[in-house]
């Protein structure tokens, strides 16, 4: 591009190619030099001029190209100077890396500035190499982070990867691979993509075969390289064996329009193209889009069979062109190729060269020199004077919505995720499906709307897949296989207590305490409470058990204190009896302590007050026991044990046992007493509501006591169990006692299996057995005699030997 101070028509070389036309590409350019010269309040007096070149991506071409540029004159001679000077003052270009490298490095002599509207290698972001390059595109980098959000929204984790082989390509393969393990993307093929040759198209065809299971291809290329490089894809492996219906991802930021309408490909096959583009404004306003038919009048012509002269022509079936009626039936075809991307990235580095350069002017206005007939004039521009201006002139963007400076200074940009539809005339439709903003956040938001992608007929509306192995669903976890990558593995069910919620979890996670896993392993469900509770069944029937067998106490004890003075109630110690009978009627009431929500006062209650009672009777049935065997040997002539006979032995013998398990108790209570407690592990599905005991020692301490005085009591009535007739109760005491015994040996071994509520049913079982063992051994045939046979109720009948 160069200035001049006088009007003077821009001088044109334009080169075209036939096989990808650039027409589209010139007329942009074209546009903005015609809008720029229309303007009065940019470069006044000044007319912009331009060269147009095409080096078919040659470097010898762009070499010839710079150094035509650099020469004056028909012959190329650089640093000649006869005279005449060209007043260039910047160069923009389009090329892909290598050339711009080239481009950068020749310029760079002559300090002329070099403005890129194409996504070129980083190597010419460091300005102690590439001093003078200016870059009018925003950074790739958040695109690879959109490939990757991309490919999870969609599970696609098992890909192949396609880059052309120069420096851009391994920057890219080097950047996004990272990104792709730490997001568990695996990349199952990786293919370097020949360069084409530009005159002849052709190239090697690398001979491979790529996996079945791998339907998404992400694809890298520059400008040139792009429709090129899918003719490679496509020429592998034999007419298409591998590649057909795979989804193509690409970050090709120029407009794809034109490649994909012109290229030789073949698309038909493919399930989609996905890309991403700058977030740009429409600039279909009536006089923009008028100025721009005046850049392609040449097009319209030929595109409406019209001539824009007033003198209508000859030819058959061509008239008068009317513009606005043009500008209103211009096909949408035709206004997506005049206003694409490449189009806007054009337009906006030749505003913004004429805007450095209009800056650079109006700081110069105040240095005028004298020239001949008395007139001032401007001092001519330098190339190397247009820097300042260039590197501290904010980007001009009139037509791009999401450009904007990052934290970094650096260019960025919004991005619109587009779905590219080719349809078999070749025409080429582009669908908007999601984005990627970072405006005003650190973090990059993606969204997608999945429903607004156009996927082909024949795939009926069925997401492609791509993975290496099904995922796992939720309630399985993945099960690295060795020696394979990561996206290939097992799955196994999650172990009890543990879930997985989401789909292909690395681990499954256990549930809250207060949790458990559902049936299929997938959500934790709160656990249910659970305690004997009176409402229910066992409760019910326990309680019901516990009623009876206390009203049927109360009965026998008021039968006792009734027939108080008859020989059967007399014998044996009627206030032990009575003792007894108390004592297993509390012990029979003492099982609704156990029944309910466990509470601190129950909690304390519980245990002691069983043991206590318990011990209480144990103890007074041993009383009636050693009565009985002293009363015995007290009838024997000069037997001293006559004296024994009354009622403090058998007080005795109840108050000294009832206290060492008073005392037991109270240590029990004063250092571990028990407390409400919950179990949240025995069962998976319960929270066990229960007392705890406090001390395990001290439960069985008073537990194994009782035993023990039953124990006793059992041997001392066994070896009296053949006494003479009148003394026959310790055959009854016998046979209890062997009942009570039984009931709680075999309490402890079901009671440590069991949990919950059946260890509490367990014990309330225990107590009303075994209290109604000694209830029915010891008082029962007294009661039968007293009520159904009171004839046997007599001190004789109780003399006989061979008596009850």
């Amino acid at each position: 591009m160069y200035g001049s101070s006088s009007p003077i028509s821009p001088h044109t070389s334009l080169v075209s190619r036939k096989e990808i036309p650039r027409y589209w590409h010139i007329l942009s350019l074209i546009f903005a030099i015609h809008e720029i010269n229309r303007n009065p309040r940019l470069l006044p007096n000044i007319t912009l001029g331009y060269n147009i070149f095409e080096n078919y991506y040659d470097t010898r071409m762009t070499y010839d190209a710079v150094v035509d540029l650099l020469s004056i004159g028909q012959v190329n001679v650089p640093n000649y100077n006869c005279g005449r000077q060209k007043n260039l003052l910047a160069v923009l270009e389009g090329a892909e890396s290598d050339i711009s490298i080239q481009i950068s490095t020749m310029f760079g002599i002559y300090k002329i500035p070099q403005v890129s509207y194409a996504f070129v290698s980083h190597f010419l972001n460091d300005k102690t190499q590439s001093p003078f390059f200016y870059r009018m595109v925003p950074k790739e980098e958040p695109q690879y982070l959109g490939i990757v959000k991309l490919l999870l929204h969609f599970k696609w984790m098992w890909i192949a990867l396609f880059a052309v082989y120069n420096d851009s390509g391994e920057r890219f393969i080097r950047t996004l691979t990272p990104l792709l393990t730490k997001s568990g993307i695996c990349i199952g093929f990786f293919q370097s993509l020949p360069e084409v040759n530009s005159a002849t198209f052709s190239f090697q065809v690398p001979r491979f075969r790529i996996e079945r299971k791998i339907n998404v291809f992400v694809y890298y290329a520059e400008n040139h390289s792009f429709a090129d490089g899918i003719l490679v894809i496509q020429a592998l492996d034999n007419y298409f064996k591998d590649i057909e219906g795979k989804v193509w991802i690409t970050t090709a930021l120029w407009d794809i329009t034109v490649e994909l309408t012109y290229n030789r490909a073949s698309y038909h096959h493919i399930h989609g193209f996905f890309s991403f583009l700058v977030q740009t404004k429409k600039r279909t306003n009536y006089n923009d889009v008028q100025l721009f038919l005046f850049a392609m009048k040449p097009f319209v012509e030929k595109a409406f069979h019209c001539f824009d002269s007033k003198h209508v022509s000859s030819v058959k079936g061509w008239t008068r062109c009317r513009e606005k009626e043009n500008l209103e039936t211009l096909p949408q075809e035709v206004l997506e190729k005049a206003f694409s991307l490449d189009s806007y990235r054009i337009y906006n580095a030749v505003q913004a060269v004429a805007h450095a350069l209009n800056a650079a002017y109006s700081s110069r206005s105040k240095h005028m020199v004298m020239v001949a007939g008395d007139k001032l004039k401007h001092q001519r521009l330098q190339p190397w004077q247009m820097h300042y201006f260039l590197r501290n002139w904010p980007f001009y963007n009139v037509s791009m919505d999401g450009i904007y400076l990052d934290q970094n200074g650096d260019l960025a940009a919004d991005f619109d995720i587009v779905n590219w539809v080719v349809f078999p005339n070749t025409s080429v439709v582009r669908v908007k499906f999601g984005s990627l903003e970072r405006q005003g956040s650190p973090e990059l938001k993606v969204s997608i709307d999945q429903d607004a992608i156009v996927w082909p007929k024949w795939l009926n509306q069925n997401l492609p897949h791509s993975r290496c192995t099904e995922s796992c669903r939720p309630g399985y976890a993945k099960v690295i296989l060795e020696g394979m990558p990561v996206c290939c593995y097992d799955c196994t069910a999650c172990t009890e207590g543990t879930i997985s919620t989401l789909e292909d979890a690395n681990q499954c996670n256990r549930c809250p305490n207060d949790q458990h896993a559902n049936r299929e392993r997938d959500q934790c469900v709160p656990k249910v409470l659970t305690f004997l509770v009176l409402e229910e069944l066992l409760g019910i029937s326990l309680a019901s058990v516990a009623l009876f067998l206390s009203i049927t106490t109360g009965l026998v004890l008021g039968i006792l204190i009734k027939y108080m003075e008859t020989p059967v109630v007399r014998a044996n110690n009627r206030d032990l009896s009575y003792i007894l009978l108390v004592s297993l009627l509390l012990s029979f009431l003492s099982s609704f302590l156990f029944i309910g929500r466990p509470q601190k006062v129950t909690c304390l209650l519980r245990q002691t007050a069983f043991s206590i009672i318990f011990t209480v009777a144990v103890s007074s049935v041993l009383a009636k026991t050693i009565t009985v065997v002293v009363a015995f040997m007290a009838t024997k002539p000069g037997n001293r044990m006559r004296r024994w006979l009354g009622k403090s032995l058998a007080n005795s013998i109840v108050i000294s046992c009832s206290s060492i398990q008073i005392i037991i108790c109270i240590i029990w209570l004063g250092s571990f007493s028990p407390f409400p407690d919950s179990d949240m592990h025995s069962q998976p599905e319960h929270i066990i509501l229960q007392c705890n005991e406090g001390s395990v020692t001290m439960f069985y301490s008073a537990l194994g006591y009782m035993g023990f005085l039953a124990v006793i009591c059992f041997m001392v009535a066994f070896l009296a169990r053949k006494l003479p007739g009148a003394f026959n109760e310790a055959k009854l005491i016998t046979f209890s006692m062997l009942v009570f015994c039984s009931v709680w040996v075999s309490f402890v071994p079901t009671y440590l299996s069991t949990k919950g509520k059946y260890m509490v049913a367990v014990q309330i079982f225990s107590i009303l057995a075994s209290s109604a063992g000694l209830l029915g051994c010891i008082f029962i045939p007294k009661c039968y005699i007293i009520v159904l046979r009171p004839h046997l109720n007599t001190k004789e009948h109780l003399m006989i030997k061979d008596g009850i």
